[in-house]
C-alpha cells in the first residue's frame, strides 16, 4: 500500500494490550488474536516533527495526521470533527472558589458528541481495508456517528441500539438512512444481536475497542487539550466513561507526546477521574474491590445513555489509567446529574449531555471530600449536546 506523503502516519505496529505481542497493522483486525484483548496503535515516534507544524494546519482531529492510523488521505471521511472549544467556567469557579475550571465541549462536534471523533476515524480505515460495510452496537451516540460518516464515506451501516433509547438518537439514524435495530435491553444485549447478524464477518464491527481505529480518533481531545493550553496540562481530568475510549485514548495520548517532546518539558501529567452512572458503575465497583471485574456486572439504565455500560471490554485499560495517574472513579445518580445539567444551564448557559452534568457533579464530591483542592486546575469534559437527550430530561428543569 502506497502512503500518501502528505498524510505521513507513522503507524508501526499494533500490539496486544495485555501481552504486548505484535500484530499486523496493515490489514484488518480485531480484537489480539492472543489475549482477545482491545489492540493499540503503535508509531514511530522518534521521528515525530516538531509541534509547530501543526500551526499551518486544518483546524480539525487530523491536523496530528503523523500519529492517527490512516495511510491516504484519499480515505479520509471527515465533516470537520475536533478542535472543540475549551471555555472558562468562570461563574462555577467563583461560586465554588476555584482558582480555574474548563470545560472541553465536545457537543460541538458534528453530529452532537464526542463520538464524531472515533468514528471518522473507524469508517475513514473501513473505507481504507475494503470493508462492505460498518456494524455497531450503541447506546445512542455513536450509532448516530458511525451513521453519519457511513452515509459520507457510502458504506452500508447497522446500527443496534436499546430500544429505550431517546427519540432525537433513533430519528437521526433514520435520517442517514441507516438499518436500526432494538433491542430490549442495554448495550451489552445490542452487542449480542451484533454477533448474530455479523457472524459472517462481512461488516467491520467498530464496537468500543473490538477494533483499534476509535481510540485513535478519540486520543485527539489528548493532544487538542495539550495544544489549548500551550501545552501544559491541568492538575485533574475529568471524564464520564461508559466503555472508556476516550479515559484510555487520553492517556495514550498524553504518553505519545512525552516521547516526541510536545509537552512542556517536566510537565506533570494529570490525575484522571472516570465518572460513572450510580445505576451502572461497574468500574466504581471494580476499583473497590466489591467485584474482581465486570464480567458479571449487571446494570440498569440510566439518563446518561452513554454511561449504561455494565462490562466494558477496556475496564483494564480504564484501570491503568487510574493507577498510572494517581485517579480515582466515583458515581453520580440520575437526580444529580439533573442537578448539574441545571447548574451549568443557568450559570453558564451551557445546555449539556446529563454526562457531561455529572463529570461536574463529581468534581463537586470530589471537592468537598478533598480528594480536589480549589488551587488546582480542573477540565471537565462535556462528551455531548443536551438537546439529544430531552425525552430524558424533559420537564425536569
Amino acid at each position: 500500500m502506497i502512503i500518501d506523503v502528505e498524510t505521513p502516519s507513522q503507524l508501526r505496529t499494533l500490539v496486544c494490550s495485555r501481552c504486548h505481542a505484535p500484530h499486523d497493522a496493515f490489514v484488518a483486525q480485531t480484537v489480539s488474536a492472543c489475549c482477545g484483548v482491545p489492540l493499540l496503535a503503535r508509531y514511530t515516534l522518534s521521528d515525530a516533527p516538531p509541534r509547530s507544524v501543526l500551526a499551518m494546519r486544518p483546524a480539525t482531529m487530523w491536523r496530528y495526521r503523523e500519529v492517527l492510523p490512516l495511510l491516504d488521505e484519499a480515505n479520509q471521511v471527515s465533516l470537520g470533527e475536533g478542535m472543540t472549544p475549551l471555555l472558562t467556567l468562570g461563574n462555577l469557579a467563583a461560586r465554588y472558589g476555584l482558582r480555574s475550571l474548563l470545560l472541553k465541549d465536545e457537543g460541538q462536534n458534528p453530529t452532537g458528541s464526542f463520538k464524531a471523533r472515533g468514528l471518522s476515524m473507524a469508517v475513514s480505515k473501513a473505507k481504507e481495508l475494503g470493508a462492505q460495510g460498518c456494524i455497531i452496537p450503541t447506546a445512542g451516540n455513536a450509532g448516530v456517528a458511525m451513521a453519519a460518516y457511513c452515509a459520507k464515506a457510502g458504506l452500508p451501516a447497522t446500527v443496534v441500539m436499546p430500544r429505550h433509547t431517546p427519540a432525537a438518537f433513533k430519528e437521526e439514524c433514520y435520517w442517514y438512512g441507516a438499518d436500526v435495530q432494538l433491542v430490549d435491553g442495554l448495550i451489552n444485549d445490542c452487542a449480542a444481536l451484533v454477533r448474530e447478524l455479523n457472524a459472517a464477518g462481512q461488516l467491520l464491527d467498530v464496537s468500543t475497542l473490538k477494533e483499534p481505529y476509535r481510540i485513535e480518533g478519540k486520543k485527539t481531545m489528548g493532544y487538542e487539550i495539550a495544544e489549548q493550553l500551550q501545552w501544559q496540562l491541568p492538575d485533574v481530568i475529568l471524564y464520564p466513561a461508559g466503555g472508556g475510549t476516550g479515559l484510555i485514548g487520553i492517556w495514550k495520548a498524553f504518553r505519545e507526546m512525552q516521547t516526541m517532546g510536545w509537552l512542556v518539558a517536566d510537565v506533570k501529567l494529570p490525575r484522571m477521574v472516570a465518572v460513572q452512572a450510580s445505576n451502572c458503575c461497574p468500574l466504581v465497583e471494580t476499583l473497590a474491590g466489591r467485584q474482581a471485574n465486570c464480567q458479571q456486572y449487571q446494570g440498569r439504565p440510566t439518563i446518561a445513555n452513554g454511561l449504561a455500560v455494565p462490562r466494558p471490554l477496556g475496564e483494564a485499560l480504564m484501570l491503568e489509567v487510574l493507577a498510572e495517574s494517581g485517579g480515582t472513579a466515583l458515581s453520580i445518580d440520575d437526580d444529580e446529574m439533573l442537578a448539574g445539567m441545571r447548574e451549568l444551564a443557568q450559570h453558564e448557559g451551557l445546555f449539556v449531555a446529563p454526562e457531561g452534568a455529572a463529570v461536574w457533579m463529581a468534581a463537586r464530591k470530589l471537592l468537598a471530600s478533598g480528594w480536589l483542592r480549589a488551587d488546582e486546575q480542573l477540565l471537565i469534559l462535556n462528551t455531548g449536546s443536551g438537546q439529544k437527550y430531552l425525552d430524558n430530561v424533559v420537564g425536569k428543569h
